[in-house]
């Protein structure tokens, strides 16, 4: 029995880390991470560790699934062995060579053939204790009877070092030539010959690290120069052993999408196509609902298409529209909104965008309470352990509920208008629809405010942003008693049957026995109706700033020492809408406060300032905050968040420096006046939304990938709605298109058509951008508008 934990790695970079799970030989994670990739990578890993005290913590075992395979395991759950962690095995990146096979004439007249290798640069080796590496390479000529190595200089502190070093080597031997042809090179000798370039780290007083290797055929050259970029591998039989069946397996649930973004333009046609949805009539006949129909799980479709209709301000237009078409399917009021339909998948992504701000504020603190001073709360007789006490149980519980419920019904002010302007459409296309019921327009409001965002938050805090990890058994099992007793209140505003007649544990119905209904049911009902008006509120970032991202970084000193690793201080940083500041611990007071309307700029920082990776700059009127994120995911969505606050700041800079000023000079363009003007142009595409992290085109990209997917479902549909039999007499293929919602056939068929002939035409864009890149884009070039994201 011993305590685990996972981290989650691009290639050798850890970005995530779970929680410690005690005392298990199974351990149960339970943990979710949603990340965009900022860089280019070979492996997503994932390596367990055993938790020590007083030692290193030991590596277990790993998974490592390359980047290509990634598709393979997508949307599923898999179960993959450990592998060992062998030092041979964990390699990332890649080398730039420049072979040339050579004929030269020696003095007797004689030809021989010389193989030129020209080592130029490698990028993105791994770290090595955290620091960048001291990396040599060793260049080989190997064959049957012959190893001829040559190797470079050491460069220091650096992952992406620059060798440029050209080395030669005598590939044939002048007195073989007499049986050949003055252009010919000795084929055995060829056939048999290859050239290995390893990386190494170089240990100095200790043993040299293996970074990586490649091999390249020499008769792959024949009388060519040949100049590639070639990933680093492994050696050969590095990470087998006989034992990986000791190591255990990891339970993965990996998803993980990767658009080519054209730019804006290419989109315009589609994008307008999908905007109108909620225009067109039946709203059946939309893109947008034809999207989420071909699909085979909604979920894919939803996401982007509601990030895209929240971005252009067309979202509570289309969920009345599909809110309206559920509501006619819907035959009992008490049973309103409480499917897995469309609308309330949109509904539900909608208030996970919007409304982190309003669970934050509305939760926190209460559920920090709970999480870290817990309190027995269990009242299920068969659960309750020897000793407890089922009473005082029964007051906890009540005094968390009642915290839980008080904050709930007190927090209408801070509700996005969003949210508002939805359960007000809600409300009253229920009301029309059931006109006799008084009681399912707070139903069609609850069913989503109270079950769907704040239950599911209470019992999932880590989801939502509210607690850094999932809880303990013991918490979650309070949490999840909580989260029932709130889906139960907020549902008394709404119910017409006996409310204690619902529970199916008899334990939670004596527990609410102790509670005064009519006042709890005014309560409900004055929240739903506050949340579901459409009068105007003090919003409730006037009354206190924003609270938009936290987390442990390490500053550099504002210029007082030079002194090595002295320079560097780890501190906690916070950003709200009003400022941006340092702690030295978290929840202590500020050492260093930036407001936010004097920032003037955030850049990335060249790695070789301070030969550090995930560094950035924070220009603000005295001299930049240069900061060192813990990897590349936390120092990408630190600069979003950054520049995202600061776009509307009238001061912002056009140019600034990319390195920093050392020595009286900048390292980058070497000038020695510190306050002159910048040498590079600074970023200008940062996302429009504070509160919102939508980009329009990658969203419509996400939108025209699973159509063109879902083609044959697409032609399929279409070929329904064209054939009058598919209506007039039996249907053919019914596992095709039975299951879709065709009202209007001609409607239908026009969007259909749209649709795919919008498709078609970016399908060409595609390829034509696939064939101009593939002929003129080195590997890993930043030109690549290639973006992914895992979860």
């Amino acid at each position: 029995m011993r305590d685990f934990f996972c981290t989650i790695n691009l290639d050798q970079e850890e970005v995530f880390r779970t929680q410690v799970v005690e005392k298990s030989s199974s351990p149960y994670f339970g943990e979710e991470f949603y990340f965009e990739i900022p860089r280019t990578f070979q492996w997503l890993s994932f390596y367990i560790y055993d938790k020590s005290v007083l030692q290193k913590d030991l590596r277990i075992g790993k998974v490592a699934i390359k980047k290509e395979d990634l598709c393979n395991y997508t949307g599923k759950e898999n179960w993959f062995m450990l592998q060992p962690v062998d030092s041979n095995s964990e390699v990332q990146g890649k080398v730039h060579l420049e072979l040339k096979l050579n004929e030269l004439i020696t003095d007797n007249g004689s030809v021989c053939q010389q193989l030129v290798v020209h080592i130029k640069e490698c990028h993105g080796l791994p770290l090595i204790n955290g620091q960048n590496c001291d990396p040599y390479a060793t260049v080989s000529l190997v064959g049957p009877s012959r190893n001829d190595q040559k190797k470079t200089k050491v460069k220091k502190k650096t992952s992406n070092p620059q060798f440029n070093e050209t080395f030669y080597f005598e590939v044939t031997r002048s007195s073989s030539y007499t049986k050949k042809s003055q252009f010919q090179v000795e084929e055995e000798d060829i056939e048999k010959l290859e050239v290995r370039v390893d990386l190494w780290n170089n240990g100095n007083l200790v043993q040299d690290i293996f970074l990586g290797e490649i091999k390249v055929p020499v008769k792959v050259l024949r009388n060519d120069s040949f100049q590639a970029w070639y990933l680093l591998q492994p050696r050969e039989n590095g990470n087998k052993s006989s034992k990986t069946d000791d190591l255990g397996s990891l339970r993965l649930n990996i998803c993980y999408t990767e658009d080519c973004v054209l730019p804006s333009e290419y989109y315009v046609s589609l994008r307008n196509l999908l905007l109108k949805s909620s225009d067109v009539q039946p709203i059946s006949a939309s893109a947008a609902y034809i999207l989420c129909e071909v699909c085979r799980d909604k979920y894919d479709a939803v996401l982007p298409l509601v990030r895209l209709l929240l971005h252009h301000h067309k979202l509570v237009p289309f969920v009345a529209a599909v809110a309206e078409l559920d509501l006619k399917d819907t035959q009992e009021a008490n049973t309103v909104f409480r499917g897995n339909s469309l609308a309330t998948r949109c509904v539900d992504e909608m208030m996970k965008i919007v409304g982190k701000h309003y669970l934050k504020v509305t939760l926190k603190a209460v559920i920090d309470e709970i999480c870290e001073s817990p309190k027995p709360c269990e009242i299920d007789p068969i659960k309750l352990r020897e000793g407890d006490n089922a009473e005082i149980n029964m007051e906890n519980l009540r005094y968390y509920v009642d915290k839980v419920f008080r904050e709930i019904v007190r927090s209408s002010i801070s509700c996005p208008t969003l949210m508002c302007d939805v359960f007000y459409s809600l409300r009253h296309l229920a009301a029309k629809r059931f006109p006799n019921d008084p009681h399912v327009q707070y139903s069609a409001v609850s069913s989503f405010v109270f079950l769907r965002f704040f239950a599911v938050a209470v019992v999932s805090p880590h989801t939502f942003h509210l607690r850094p990890h999932h809880p303990d058994a013991q918490t979650s099992r309070t949490l999840t008693l909580i989260s029932k007793a709130i889906q139960t209140l907020g549902s008394w505003g709404s119910l017409t049957k006996s409310k204690l007649s619902s529970f199916k544990e008899t334990f939670m119905c004596e527990f609410f026995k102790t509670f005064q209904e009519d006042k709890f049911t005014e309560s409900v009902k004055k929240f739903l109706d506050d949340v579901s008006s459409t009068e105007s509120k003090e919003p409730s970032g006037l009354s206190e700033p924003v609270h938009l991202k936290e987390g442990e970084m390490y500053k550099r000193a504002q210029g007082r020492t030079r002194i090595g690793k002295k320079n560097f201080k780890k501190r906690w940083f916070c950003l709200t809408s009003r400022e941006f500041t340092y702690h030295k611990q978290q929840d202590k007071e500020p050492i260093f406060t930036i407001p936010i309307k004097n920032i003037l700029a955030v850049e990335k920082l060249d790695e070789s300032s301070f030969n550090k990776k995930n560094m950035f700059q924070v220009l603000h009127g005295e001299k930049p905050l240069y900061i060192q994120a813990n990897n590349c995911v936390e120092a990408s969505e630190w600069i979003e968040a950054l520049c995202r606050v600061t776009r509307c700041n009238q001061k912002r800079l056009n140019f600034y420096h990319p390195s920093a000023f050392l020595n009286g000079s900048w390292l980058c363009c070497k000038a020695t006046v510190e306050n002159t003007v910048g040498c590079a142009r600074c970023t200008a595409d940062v996302p429009a939304d504070t509160q919102i992290e939508i980009d329009g085109d990658r969203e419509t990209e996400r939108i025209y990938s699973l159509f063109t997917i879902n083609m044959s479902k697409l032609q399929k549909l279409e070929e329904a709605c064209g054939s009058i039999a598919v209506y007039q007499g039996p249907r053919k293929e019914p596992d095709d298109y039975s299951n879709f919602t065709i009202e209007d056939s001609v409607a239908t068929f026009h969007t259909l058509k749209q649709i795919i002939d919008i498709v078609e035409k970016l399908n060409e864009s595609h390829e034509k951008y696939q064939k101009k890149r593939s002929s003129s884009a080195k590997y890993g070039s930043e030109e690549n508008p290639i973006v992914g994201k895992v979860s």
